[in-house]
């Protein structure tokens, strides 16, 4: 009877494990936390650099934009500041970069706002392949990544115009819901005239042929944008059919999916980090951070550099110290408890990094990579803390002091997957 059991509970654990890959969309607050840190650290370089844009990517670069057009018929990169070497058009391209990057920070329509966002890193990362710091190559990766996640579920405005939109539902009759929910499809405005404008733009380019050798890129933009104009009609027109099931556990399983990969690749860059490091002299004997505290180029603050650099015990305790973390880290993702230690460990380091050696933006960068560890428990608490102090910090008087008597008013929280998550393709 035991061995005869056996197979039986081996596949009804599969069969879990299919219906929760398939029926929700893992990691909902990473992705978002992913999203915010990426987005922001992308928006601050950009604004950071605002008054020196045009020599970093622009016309007056010391990378011209003869020496760049031949590179990039060379390695087939993309890039849409090679469309046209005038300066308008270099501003329009920066300005959809900034903008993109806000609005995608915050939310809004952030399935059409990602692949604007990778637009923009990859046309003027591409641009000036010399112009970053390290982070700019996980920047860049990430945009990428974030195309095939659903990252605006928590901590969007899409989440609140979702949340809103059930509730509104949920006020009608019952009777009624189905032809609310198609209602409520019409009502979106902004939705199908964004998507048209975008698919004039991609129609224009395709014709044109300005996506330059990058055959993948153009598939990635026509199946988004041909899988948005689906996505619109199963929500106008079978709210609650079968199609819509499909196109969810389709979007979760690509999601899922994606999310497994960015933790790959941040492991992947710790071990290679951290492996190569083992193989340095200086980090053998421990001395290798002593070199970079004394060059004055990444000295933003002489006299702390200069004090750590003195004490040869802290320089080989942060030498040997940063290389057991980085190659114990990917074997660390398996025990939790192991797992977030060291993951405070990382992000204490590369907030050292942004203050010593000042590198703020590739610390961000690394920083919101590693978020994708973040426990959930912990980003919860985090978000409920944040969303009492904007209560608080953002309510009327008359709302503060009716919350004394036990009748304080809480936001509707956000939806932590999608309305028809619970539906699948296994049981």
């Amino acid at each position: 009877m035991r061995a005869a059991s056996r197979p039986l509970l081996a596949w009804g654990a599969a069969t879990r494990a299919v219906q929760r890959v398939t029926a929700s969309s893992l990691g909902p607050y990473q992705s978002a936390v992913v999203r915010i840190g990426f987005a922001g650290a992308w928006l601050l370089f950009l604004l950071w650099e605002l008054p020196n844009r045009r020599e970093l990517y622009g016309p007056d670069s010391p990378w011209s934009w003869d020496m760049a057009q031949q590179l990039i018929a060379r390695n087939g990169a993309f890039t849409g500041l090679m469309w046209s070497d005038s300066t308008v058009w270099f501003e329009i391209v920066f300005a959809v970069a900034v903008l993109s990057s806000a609005l995608l920070l915050v939310g809004w329509r952030t399935r059409t706002m990602s692949v604007i966002f990778m637009f923009g890193v990859l046309s003027l990362q591409n641009r000036s392949i010399f112009m970053g710091d390290g982070g700019d190559n996980v920047i860049h990766l990430m945009a990428i990544y974030l195309v095939l996640t659903r990252c605006g579920q928590v901590w969007s405005l899409d989440a609140r115009r979702a949340a809103r939109t059930a509730a509104g539902v949920a006020a009608g009759a019952v009777a009624a819901a189905g032809a609310v929910s198609g209602a409520g499809a019409v009502r979106d405005r902004v939705g199908p005239l964004l998507w048209g404008c975008l698919g004039v733009f991609l129609l224009i380019g395709t014709v044109t042929d300005r996506v330059q050798g990058a055959v993948w890129l153009l598939v990635l933009f026509w199946g988004v944008w041909i899988a948005q104009a689906l996505w619109w009609a199963v929500n106008r027109y079978e709210p609650n059919g079968e199609p819509r099931a499909l196109l969810d556990v389709l979007a979760n399983l690509v999601h899922n999916a994606a999310l497994v990969v960015i933790m790959a690749e941040v492991c992947l860059v710790y071990a290679t980090a951290g492996w190569y490091k083992i193989q340095g002299s200086r980090w053998q004997d421990g001395t290798a951070l002593y070199y970079p505290l004394k060059l004055h180029y990444f000295a933003p603050w002489p006299e702390l550099s200069g004090l750590l650099a003195s004490s040869g015990v802290i320089v080989m305790l942060l030498t040997y110290g940063t290389v057991a973390v980085q190659v114990a880290f990917p074997f660390a993702v398996v025990n939790r408890r192991v797992k977030n230690v060291l993951l405070v460990a990382m992000m204490l380091e590369h907030a050292g990094i942004a203050v010593l050696l000042g590198l703020p933006f590739f610390s961000l960068a690394m920083i919101a990579a590693d978020a994708v560890f973040l426990p959930t428990n912990f980003l919860r608490w985090l978000g409920d803390r944040l969303t009492g102090l904007r209560h608080r910090l953002f309510s009327r008087p008359r709302e503060r002091a009716g919350g004394r008597g036990g009748g304080r008013k809480h936001l509707p929280e956000q939806r932590r997957d999608s309305p028809e998550q619970p539906r699948t393709l296994v049981g």
